[in-house]
């Protein structure tokens, strides 16, 4: 079908967005490696698939190109084969980090995809992944010596199947955090809806401190392949749907957790557009969403409360933040273990003295920090059961969306008669342990459905828009 002078328009306009945010004096190619990352509980393997040169040059600022946020589970080093330099760092976590905490995890194996992108280098480097290890400092879990020249190196692939769309595009993509918003779910009638979601929820986004006194800092791009039907699979109501990426409700078996198990597909698709973070907006009401540190997040983009999940799914993804709730059910075995978490905005409090955010801390506060814990939990209890007789009965989800409400209203009522109700300290719940782990406010994004950041989480936030702005 031929295009209309409108979609021509449109089309021109996006790729001189394109090409005025991707040119940059000197930036080098992107590349990218592919591997899998397989085991259980117990132990885990790495193997090289391929190494590919992406379409676009590197989108980062080569000012920042170590990372000493000390984030993730993960880390990857790029050094330089012959003389040991780190020419390269960051950290990330895996879907394979999290599935291995699961129950699964200690009857069988399972093997996932993943990859680490980075600027060329001029000559031959060694390429590390590290993992935390019982102590919580990182080791090298695998290393491969990699010649980007060489000729296995993957430099020429299929046709873009989508061309990016500038949401917003505030200069060249060296300087600025790049986010792609990419679509799954939506068909080709859907398209306009799609470019609104992103539009609406990004604008959203930089309502929310810090990031809306950042976003000068940001380009925003949205990306999306249509599909046959609206909506992505939901497999426990036995609804399946194809799709490029294959986004799924029901991961681990939680009803709400949505990611994609398929990271090559998602990486062929996002390496046409600018981008360092990506988050999936899935063409569904139902409410779900999902977030690894520094792979992807997701957010159902129809659901009444899909401000907070992108909000909140993205804090997961951009900065490493952990939940602060711990009253909702998750896939994940809980820990016998209090190691000190790398998230920032929780802690073991092993040293009440060595807090890591003991700067926000007013002398005098006890640690730890007293609040309504035991009427909280009365209430969450009861409001858990009726959540899971809704899933189970398959009601509407605008029953689903009344009874969150409800339980914003409570708890915004019991905290607000709450003397550390502004308080910075250790309030004991969080990191989804009733008791060992503690969060740095009573209330917070990463804690309930509430509008604003606590300031531990607003600190991890500026430290990753600084790193990748090359602030």
């Amino acid at each position: 079908m031929p295009l209309s002078p409108l979609h021509i328009l449109r089309f021109c306009a996006a790729m001189l967005a394109l090409a005025a945010a991707t040119a940059h004096a000197a930036q080098p190619a992107t590349i990218r490696v592919d591997y899998t990352h397989s085991g259980n509980a117990l132990s885990d393997q790495y193997a090289l698939e391929r190494v590919v040169v992406e379409p676009l040059p590197w989108p980062g600022s080569l000012a920042q190109g170590l990372d000493n946020t000390d984030r993730g589970q993960n880390r990857v080093e790029v050094v330089d084969a012959k003389t040991g330099d780190l020419l390269y760092s960051r950290g990330f976590s895996t879907i394979f980090g999290e599935w291995r905490t699961t129950d699964e995890a200690t009857k069988a194996s399972r093997s996932f995809q993943e990859s680490v992108r980075f600027p060329k280098p001029a000559a031959p480097v060694r390429v590390r992944v590290l993992k935390r290890d019982e102590r919580n400092q990182f080791s090298v879990a695998w290393s491969v010596e990699l010649d980007t020249d060489a000729p296995d190196v993957v430099r020429k692939q299929q046709p873009a199947p989508a061309w990016p769309i500038p949401i917003r595009v505030n200069g060249a993509s060296p300087d600025k955090v790049d986010l792609l918003v990419i679509g799954d779910g939506y068909t080709a009638a859907d398209m306009k809806k799609f470019e609104a979601d992103a539009k609406r929820l990004a604008d959203h986004l930089f309502t929310v401190s810090p990031f809306k006194e950042r976003a000068a800092d940001f380009n925003v791009w949205g990306l999306a392949v249509p599909t046959q039907e609206p909506g992505v699979s939901r497999p426990s109501t036995g609804v399946h749907h194809a799709s490029a990426l294959g986004t799924r409700y029901d991961i681990f078996g939680s009803e709400r957790y949505v990611l994609t198990l398929d990271n090559r597909a998602l990486r062929e698709i996002a390496q046409h557009a600018p981008y360092e973070f990506i988050e999936i907006l899935v063409n569904n009401d139902t409410y779900g969403g999902g977030g690894i540190f520094g792979q992807f997040s997701t957010a159902a983009a129809s659901n009444d409360w899909a401000n907070y999940l992108f909000v909140h799914e993205f804090g997961h993804h951009f900065a490493g933040l952990a939940d602060e709730y711990y009253t909702s059910p998750v896939a994940y075995a809980p820990s016998d273990k209090r190691m000190e978490p790398w998230e920032p905005n929780v802690t073991a409090l092993r040293d009440p003295a060595a807090l890591k955010w003991k700067r926000h801390v007013l002398a005098g506060t006890p640690l730890p920090t007293p609040w309504p814990k035991a009427e909280y939990e009365e209430h969450s209890r009861a409001y858990q059961k009726r959540r899971a007789a809704l899933r189970a009965a398959n009601r509407p989800e605008s029953d689903m969306n009344a009874l969150f409400r409800e339980d914003l209203a409570f708890t915004g009522k019991l905290f607000s008669q709450a003397p550390q109700r502004r308080t910075v300290g250790a309030f004991e719940g969080a990191n989804y342990e009733a008791k060992g782990f503690y969060r740095s406010e009573m209330q917070c994004i990463m804690f309930d459905r509430s509008e604003r950041f606590c300031n531990v989480c607003n600190d991890g936030i500026e430290t990753i828009i600084d790193l990748y702005s090359g602030k």
